[in-house]
């Protein structure tokens, strides 16, 4: 149900494989569980007339299309959610805003630094005549993550000094997995760096509510060729990353990424270590948080793990009965309820371009700091192997 009596947004979705469909989902069930404004599932856009078509009809899309200017174009859309590769990011979302459309779109901003900051001022513009904007950092919408925001936000971790963060996958492990626009630097940008340690970074600056002054990373590729369609094809972005922030506040952060990390599946783990308390949280148990409170008696510390699928959890009061826990998908729905809710108060949502900006600044001197070696100390040669670093 929802509570608008106005007419209904029409929506766009651009893009319909792996992010399409995740945020096709989204659209889909929102309404049937959250209080949002009234909106449609408009129009499905792809490069491929007869799959777009299929993917509408099986989305929950009214229409599909293939010209991603001329929907924009449309009276009738007022939201489009760009889910299409980041290549693609910068025009289309200056082409929506600059057109009056409200934007979401897929993490990381832009495949470059100078195409985030002409996102980001179109964004304040179009802000400006009442136009909003969002970037898709989904993991802000887990529950267990909010939570945990929350607990920081009231002072029971006291001073946060320290926190680890790994993004660890393993489908890229097999060096015989084929060739894909994600491995290639002028479609994806960088590789598990801007993937998957964008969103690591995130949860950083997201959690701790602060902010980095200082960057040292290094990046480096594995397996630096991969069967593609007509032989073996160069990779030209890194397979794992590693990163160190020091943060405004004093607070020293390290991030890992990788692709390659055998037996991990999608596993975002956070560790935030602070002067009255701890917390950790894994991906992969999403509905789980544990937290350690130094201020009871020593004989009760311990972490103790918290099942966040009470009512009274960020959320969860929209979803199932206490004890029955929710998925990955969830976090697009909440980011989509978060994002309608925005657009019909009036107000800015986050996170904004403006943050994804200042994650692709700090993606941006990771690599400069690999492309160095700034953070590297130079030990006595050994035999090298065929890896790249910096790439």
């Amino acid at each position: 149900m929802t509570s608008s009596t106005t007419a209904p947004l029409g929506v766009a979705a651009i893009g319909y494989a792996f992010m399409g469909k995740a945020h096709s989902n989204a659209w889909r069930n929102v309404a049937s569980f959250f209080d949002v404004p009234a909106f449609e599932q408009k129009v499905l856009v792809g490069r491929d007339a007869t799959a777009v078509a299929e993917a509408a009809a099986k989305y929950g899309w009214s229409e599909s299309a293939t010209d991603w200017r001329a929907v924009i174009e449309r009276d009738d859309i007022h939201i489009i959610d760009i889910c299409a590769p980041g290549w693609m990011h910068a025009e289309i979302a200056v082409a929506a805003l600059e057109a009056g459309k409200h934007v979401l779109v897929e993490k990381p901003l832009a495949n470059t630094l100078g195409e985030a900051e002409l996102m980001t001022a179109a964004a304040a513009k179009a802000r400006a005549r009442g136009v909003q904007s969002m970037i898709g950092f989904n993991y802000r919408r887990v529950p267990a993550l909010a939570l945990a925001k929350e607990l920081i936000s009231e002072g029971r971790l006291g001073t946060i000094r320290h926190v680890r963060a790994a993004y660890l996958q393993d489908w890229l492990a097999d060096a015989e997995s084929p060739m894909t626009w994600r491995l290639r630097k002028e479609t994806a940008g960088s590789g598990a760096l801007g993937d998957i340690a964008s969103h690591a970074i995130d949860q950083v600056l997201y959690l701790l509510g602060d902010s980095v002054i200082e960057v040292s990373g290094r990046l480096q590729t594995f397996v630096d060729q991969r069967p593609g369609a007509d032989g073996p094809e160069d990779v030209t972005v890194d397979d794992a990353a590693w990163v160190n922030l020091s943060l405004a506040s004093g607070a020293i952060a390290s991030v890992e990424a990788s692709r390659v990390a055998t037996g991990l599946k999608n596993s975002l783990r956070l560790e935030i270590y602070g002067s009255l308390g701890s917390l950790t949280f894994d991906l992969e148990n999403l509905n789980e948080l544990y937290f350690m409170d130094t201020t009871l008696p020593v004989r009760e510390q311990g972490f103790r793990r918290i099942l966040v699928n009470e009512p009274e959890h960020p959320y969860l009061g929209a979803w199932w009965p206490q004890g029955h826990i929710i998925g990955w998908e969830h976090t697009f729905t909440h980011q989509i309820r978060d994002f309608l809710t925005a657009i019909a108060a009036g107000e800015s949502p986050s996170p904004s371009f403006e943050e994804g900006l200042n994650v692709q600044h700090i993606l941006a001197a990771v690599e400069e700091s690999a492309a160095a070696k700034s953070s590297l100390i130079q030990l006595p040669s050994k035999p090298s192997s065929t890896t790249v670093e910096g790439a």
